[in-house]
């Protein structure tokens, strides 16, 4: 492909994403990025902080239920309908303990993982910009460059 129409091609794209833009301002990304960036400490002190509630939750979540359990089972045996309803609330509860108990160790897992992948990522696109980039003797055309369109599919 020649510039030109490398050029032309380009032009045209960035001219449609600029005209999808929305015109009030909003949404402007922090420090005038167009990217969305998220650091690995960002990640990390969120992923650490769903660990540290999931670590917690656990017994805190459930040091009344043998408790609760108890008086359900006594109260029902004293023939009172408020014992069988403290039961499915320690039923409830817990269920909802358990839920949330998951839901932290998904975040917290889901986080690490994507600082695992980013870092991967991001050591497999320099790999491939410095031998993309790379002259070689002898080739028509690699004078150490990255043609635009071949930077473009390493960031999509």
């Amino acid at each position: 492909m020649s510039f030109d129409r490398e050029w032309a091609t380009e032009k045209a794209t960035v001219a449609m994403r600029l005209n999808q833009v929305d015109n009030t301002g909003g949404g402007t990304p922090a420090k005038g990025s167009a990217d969305y960036v998220v650091e690995d400490d960002d990640l990390g002190d969120v992923g650490h902080a769903a660990y540290g509630l999931f670590s917690g939750l656990e017994p805190a979540g459930k040091h009344a239920t043998a408790a609760s359990e108890s008086a359900g089972s006594s109260l029902t045996g004293d023939g009172l309908a408020s014992g069988a309803a403290l039961t499915e609330v320690t039923r409830t509860w817990d269920t909802q303990v358990k839920t949330l108990l998951q839901a932290c160790a998904h975040i917290s897992n889901h986080l690490a993982h994507t600082q695992r992948s980013n870092k991967a990522e991001d050591v497999w696109i320099a790999a491939q910009l410095r031998s993309v980039g790379t002259p070689a003797e002898g080739l028509p055309g690699t004078d150490g460059s990255v043609p635009a369109s071949q930077i473009d599919r390493y960031f999509r």
